[in-house]
């Protein structure tokens, strides 16, 4: 495992983000910044960000500054409180934005609007300013939608998007995905747009508006069904853990877990079978090709899963690893002993305040060759960089 010795200035260094965002969605969109070098300011309220009181907490831990939600997400960043409902904190916040390249945050449709800090506002302040705003249903400004007002949360919008309706054990059993994608993956494409803004803002002299709709974000992700829609009329439903285009793609029972193999292709087809010792069953009549094996799903599934059923997932990474699109259904004492992890640096351990313990938090998975970016340093303590932003501060 590495540690947070990663001191080089990263791709983004010199950006400065101003960060309104809390939970989820906003965090990691720009955790992201921030691991690449950007100097990212957590604006937060008062009480702090509501995340800082979700556990899991370390054993030991009494102050409970935050737990490891809050630290996995808000590392590389520091922390200013404003109460933008005084007259102090706005100023201090219009102060800020003079100097600022983005402005992020993640509120309801109108609440900076009602706060006099809409994105107008400050864009007259600082008019290279690339605001963000990611909220469930979008802003209005990018289109009335009649959800506008309505809050939203992950498994909201992983179903409003299509996720859930194709994700699940079979049909008329829609599933949610485990991870926050419908948070995730709507940050992962703000981070894009701000960025993409920004290189306008540099060319140009002129900042902008971003908008990220949660359900937008998930939309996009499942772009295949409206494709598949429009192009055939199919309706796309959970299919399990299979594929409405390729066999065998999927999961199959070994002796002591789970495993994933995938023949998209018939020549990968022909070095299943040659791995299963059945190399005759390649040119079967009914199997040969990936259409034919549609054609008997069950029957090819079947076959495949009993022979991983009689062997050891690590007896099959030695016969299908690097042969055929494979890989084990991982828990998370799989990926910590794991030495592709552990070599590109994606298991970083990390202080936390309060303990004399490291513990360990995802890393960063985008790898750059001149300008690295990496988990630097901890998650910050409420207000903890007041002093070194706001000193001096003039409206």
């Amino acid at each position: 495992m590495s540690n947070t010795t990663n001191n080089l200035p990263g791709a983004l260094n010199g950006l400065r983000v101003l960060d309104l965002t809390q939970v989820l969605a906003g965090p990691f969109c720009t955790m992201m910044l921030a691991d690449h070098g950007a100097e990212v300011i957590k604006i937060e309220p008062p009480q702090g960000d509501s995340a800082r009181r979700f556990p899991p907490f370390p054993d030991g831990d009494q102050s409970h500054e935050f737990g490891g939600y809050f630290q996995s997400i808000n590392r590389n960043k520091k922390s200013v409180v404003l109460d933008l409902k005084t007259d102090l904190g706005k100023s201090h916040l219009r102060s800020l934005v003079k100097d600022a390249d983005i402005l992020v945050e993640n509120y309801r449709a109108g609440v900076m609007e009602k706060l006099g800090l809409s994105y107008e506002t400050l864009a007259a302040i600082n008019p290279r300013l690339v605001y963000g705003a990611i909220r469930g249903f979008g802003d209005p400004r990018s289109g009335e939608s009649p959800y506008n007002d309505w809050p939203a949360y992950d498994v909201v919008s992983q179903a409003v998007g299509g996720l859930m309706g194709i994700t699940g054990p079979g049909v008329n059993q829609p599933m949610k995905v485990g991870p926050g994608v419908g948070d995730i993956v709507p940050a992962m494409m703000m981070s894009f747009g701000l960025l993409a803004a920004v290189r306008h803002a540099e060319r140009t002299g002129d900042g902008q508006f971003v908008d990220i709709a949660m359900v937008d974000g998930v939309l996009a992700l499942c772009e295949r069904i409206l494709h598949q829609y429009t192009y055939s009329g199919a309706v796309a439903i959970p299919e399990g853990n299979g594929h409405p285009l390729f066999c065998p793609f999927g999961m199959f029972e070994a002796k002591d877990g789970w495993v994933t193999i995938a023949c998209p292709t018939d020549a990968f087809w022909v070095k299943l079978c040659e791995a299963m010792d059945e190399p005759e069953f390649a040119s079967h009549p009914e199997f040969a090709t990936n259409q034919q094996r549609r054609a008997h799903v069950e029957q090819t599934l079947t076959k495949v899963g009993q022979w991983t059923s009689a062997h050891t997932r690590e007896q099959l990474k030695h016969r299908l690893g690097g042969k055929v699109p494979f890989g084990p259904v991982n828990d998370v004492s799989d990926i910590l002993g794991d030495a592709h992890f552990q070599l590109r640096d994606m298991l970083v351990e990390i202080e936390h305040p309060g303990t004399d313990s490291v513990y360990t938090v995802a890393g960063t998975p985008v790898k750059m060759a001149l300008t690295p970016g990496g988990v630097r340093h901890r998650a910050p303590l409420l207000g903890e960089h007041n002093e070194e932003i706001l000193a001096g501060l003039t409206e």
